[in-house]
C-alpha cells in the first residue's frame, strides 16, 4: 500500500508519534504536510523521550527519508534547534530530511501577534500555543506571507522582508500600541537561518510523486486531531489549518486517489489541551484513578500544559472516522484504564431534552450537551506486558469489541505503554 495516512480522531495527543514510528518500519518515505511547531509528537525510543514539532518522527529510523511539505508553516528557529538536537544524538539527517520551498515562515511578528490577540480575547481566548501559527496562516491566505523559497534567495528575501516588516509593524503599533520589531535584526537572524536550511530544500512534492509512482510506501503523518480542524472541528476552539486526511493530501500536493488507506488513532479515553468544550469530562470521583495511572503523561508536548481528561467519546470519534474515510483503527493508552473498576463509553448526547447522535455545529450547544454513557466493568489488572490480543483480560477485550462494534471499523493495533514493544498487533481472529 504505497500511500498511507495516519490521523488523530480526537483533539490531538492521541499517540500518533508512536504509531508513525511503528509504521515507519515498513515505509521508505514519511511526510508532514500541515500545521507548524504548534503540533508535537512524542515517542520513547530505547529509554529516551523524543519530542518532534517539525520533523517527522520517522527520522529515527535510518534510512527512511523524511519530508516537510509545502502545507506546513516553519519556525526556522525551532526547526534548526530540533535538527541540531537530533544530530547531536547521533542521528544522521543530511540527505534524509527534505524541506519544501513552498512552506511559509513564522516570524517574530507572528508570535507577538498571537500573544496579543489571545490577551485581547480575554475570557474568550482560544488557548493557542502562541507559536504564531494562526497569524502566519492568515498572512498566507492574504497572500502577503514569505516562504522558504524566498528565504534562500537573499536577493529576493531582503526586499520582501522590508515590505512585510513595515506592514506588520504598523499593525503592532496602530492596533495594539506595541513596540516595533527591528528590520535589521530580523534580516540578519533569518538570513543565517536561510544559509543553514538551503542544503535541505528540495522538490519535496515531486519526490513524493515519483515515490508513489514506483509503489514505494509513503506514510503521511497527520498533525493535531480531527476535532481541531478549522472547518469541521469545535470552531472557534480549533487550530488554524485542516487536520483531516483531505488536508494532509492538499498540504503534500497529493491527490486523494493516490492514498490507499487511512489509519485513525484513537485514545482509550479523551483529552483536550487549551480551551473549548469537552462533553465527557470526567467526574471528580474518577480524577484520582486517572492521576494514579502508571505513566499517564498527559501534558502537552508543545506547551507543557496539563490536558483535561474525559471518557471516550464515541459520537465525536465516529464523526472523525467519517470525515477522514478511516479504514483501520489504532487504539492507544489502553493501559491507563487498567486500575478502574468500571469504564464509560459515550454513545450519544442529550441536548435540550432530545437525544442526538452527532456533534452540534455550534460550540455553545456542544458545551451544553449531556453525554449518554454505557458503563462497562473494568479489568483491574495490568495490560502493559500483554503481547497478543488473547492475552488481554476478558473485560478489556469486551471494551475493545464494544468500540469496534460501534464504529464497524476494525482495530488493528493496541498500544499498552509508551515503549515500542508495548504494542499489540492484531492479525488474527480473536473473539
Amino acid at each position: 500500500m504505497p500511500g498511507i495516512i495516519v490521523v488523530g480522531l480526537q483533539w490531538g495527543d492521541e499517540g500518533k508519534g508512536k504509531v508513525i514510528d511503528l509504521f515507519s518500519r515498513n515505509a521508505s518515505h514519511i511526510v508532514r504536510s500541515q500545521g507548524g511547531s504548534n503540533a508535537g509528537h512524542t515517542i520513547l525510543e530505547r529509554g529516551k523521550s523524543w519530542a518532534f514539532h517539525h520533523i517527522p518522527s520517522g527520522i529515527l529510523r535510518s534510512p527512511v527519508h523524511c519530508y516537510i511539505a509545502g502545507g506546513c508553516v516553519l519556525d526556522p528557529q525551532v526547526l534548526i534547534r530540533e535538527m541540531q538536537e537530533i544530530e547531536s544524538n547521533g542521528v544522521d539527517i543530511m540527505g534524509r530530511l527534505h524541506i519544501s520551498p513552498y512552506a511559509h515562515l513564522v516570524f517574530p511578528h507572528h508570535r507577538k501577534l498571537d500573544d496579543l490577540t489571545e490577551k485581547e480575547r480575554g475570557e474568550q481566548a482560544i488557548g493557542t500555543t502562541k507559536r504564531g501559527i494562526g497569524p502566519c496562516l492568515s498572512d498566507r491566505a492574504s497572500r502577503i506571507g514569505i516562504r522558504l523559497a524566498e528565504l534562500i534567495r537573499p536577493d529576493i528575501f531582503e526586499q520582501k522582508l522590508a515590505s512585510f516588516v513595515s506592514a506588520k509593524n504598523r499593525e503592532l503599533v496602530m492596533l495594539y500600541e506595541s513596540e516595533e520589531i527591528p528590520f535589521e535584526e530580523i534580516l540578519k537572524e533569518y538570513s543565517s537561518y536561510g544559509e543553514l536550511l538551503r542544503h535541505f530544500v528540495s522538490d519535496v512534492e515531486g519526490r513524493l510523486q515519483e515515490a508513489l509512482i514506483r509503489d514505494e510506501t509513503v506514510l503521511f503523518e497527520g498533525a493535531h486531531g480531527t476535532l481541531l480542524d478549522d472547518v469541521f472541528g469545535s470552531y472557534p476552539f480549533v487550530t488554524s489549518s485542516s487536520t483531516i486526511a483531505a488536508g494532509v493530501c492538499a498540504g503534500a500536493g497529493v491527490g486523494p486517489c493516490q492514498i490507499d488507506d487511512v489509519f485513525g488513532v484513537l485514545k482509550a479515553y479523551t483529552t483536550r489541551v487549551g480551551e473549548g468544550p469537552l462533553p465527557t469530562a470526567i467526574e471528580k470521583d474518577y480524577q484520582e484513578d486517572f492521576e494514579g495511572a502508571e505513566d499517564l503523561r498527559e501534558m502537552g508536548t508543545t506547551t507543557g500544559r496539563p490536558r483535561r481528561i474525559g471518557w471516550l467519546d464515541l459520537v465525536a470519534a465516529r464523526e472523525a472516522i467519517r470525515l477522514n474515510g478511516v479504514g483501520n483503527l489504532v487504539l492507544t493508552k489502553l493501559d491507563v484504564l487498567d486500575q478502574f473498576s468500571e469504564v464509560k463509553l459515550c454513545r450519544g448526547y442529550r441536548l435540550d431534552g432530545k437525544e442526538i447522535d452527532k456533534l452540534p455545529p455550534l460550540t455553545e450547544d456542544l458545551s451544553r450537551v449531556e453525554p449518554i454513557y454505557e458503563i462497562l466493568p473494568g479489568w483491574q489488572s495490568s495490560t502493559r506486558q500483554v503481547k497478543k490480543i488473547r492475552g488481554l483480560p476478558k473485560n478489556a477485550r469486551a471494551f475493545v469489541e464494544a468500540i469496534e462494534d460501534f464504529f464497524d471499523v476494525p482495530i488493528v493495533m493496541i498500544s499498552v505503554g509508551p515503549d515500542r514493544d508495548q504494542t499489540i498487533e492484531i492479525d488474527e481472529e480473536w473473539m
